[in-house]
């Protein structure tokens, strides 16, 4: 389950994540969501 969470981030992650996200909807052609990026990035980090 889900759980929302509120974060500040910086401009310029905040700018990475964005490129993440249009990169992943470019090579699925699906809709990503900005929530889906930070999951996934921070599943690789953590």
């Amino acid at each position: 389950m889900a759980k929302r969470v509120t974060v500040m981030i910086d401009d310029d992650l905040d700018k990475k994540i964005r490129m993440l996200q249009a990169k992943k909807i470019r090579d699925t052609e699906k809709s990503v969501s900005f929530s889906a990026v930070i999951n996934d990035c921070l599943r690789k980090a953590l």
